[in-house]
């Protein structure tokens, strides 16, 4: 198979290891990081080949940022690799789309699993070809005890819907004189998500020059740091998630209430 390099100079990937070991001690670092891998098309376009080796290329950047987040020391990254709204596009990039999650699974599981990552697919599953559910459900339960990293795709998956789900179950119960629905609290609300348990975001990554996040982690994402890059997800290196930790450990979080200045300075 033809491998397609990048423009972009891959030497980061070499320093990597290094130069985290310097910013962890000087920084602090996302305990989730989201990324919204955008851009795989305009790759392939730019080259003059087949969208599908763009999306091809995109899973080789998935495979090597992940063993740079783990080396980062992340302990919770999700990835949205497929939206509810994809299905609009031709049917031969989605059944495309469909076959690179399930060869994903097929080829790195094992992997992973040697590396005690915890693989969850975030997204409704109805729709989806049984042979991958199964393939999911398998992984799911396989990782479940791992602890290294908490690793989610976002597949089939709109933020609008997992709220509208949510809403959904909890007005069932409600019904059903389960629950009072002046328990129904931003935390019980939480509990409902397909996120349950885990953190909410502290840093959404978006590549491709797009300023917006595509029904990504709505609820979640209330107080999340965010940083847009133009370069293209099959062209993200090292490089370039070193610089969007180095930006976020730069923000003042202030979850609504004042900075460390100005708590000085009351």
């Amino acid at each position: 198979m033809k491998r397609w390099k990048s423009k972009k100079a891959k030497s980061g990937r070499f320093s990597w290891a290094g130069r985290m070991s310097q910013f962890h001690e000087q920084q602090d670092l996302p305990s989730h990081l989201a990324i919204i891998m955008d851009g795989n098309g305009r790759w392939a376009t730019n080259r003059g080949v087949p969208r599908q080796e763009g999306h091809r290329q995109g899973v080789e950047t998935l495979r090597q940022s992940l063993k740079d987040v783990m080396r980062a020391g992340i302990k919770c990254l999700t990835v949205f690799s497929f939206s509810s709204e994809n299905w609009n596009r031709p049917k031969a990039e989605v059944t495309f789309l469909m076959t690179l999650l399930q060869r994903f699974i097929e080829s790195d599981l094992a992997e992973l699993h040697g590396q005690n990552v915890r693989v969850r697919v975030l997204g409704r599953r109805q729709g989806l070809p049984p042979k991958i559910t199964k393939l999911i459900e398998h992984a799911e339960s396989l990782t479940a005890d791992n602890a290294a990293l908490q690793l989610q795709v976002a597949f089939n998956y709109g933020a609008r819907e997992e709220i509208a789900d949510a809403a959904s179950r909890l007005a069932r119960r409600a019904v059903a004189g389960t629950l009072d629905p002046a328990s129904i609290t931003p935390e019980v609300f939480d509990a409902e998500l397909l996120t349950a348990g885990l953190p909410d975001p502290d840093l959404i990554i978006r590549t491709s020059g797009e300023y917006r996040v595509s029904n990504f982690l709505l609820w979640q994402s209330a107080y999340a740091e965010f940083f847009f890059t133009e370069t293209l997800w099959p062209d993200f290196t090292a490089d370039d998630l070193d610089e969007a930790l180095r930006a976020y450990a730069q923000r003042d979080r202030r979850f609504g209430g004042l900075s460390n200045q100005q708590e000085r300075e009351r």
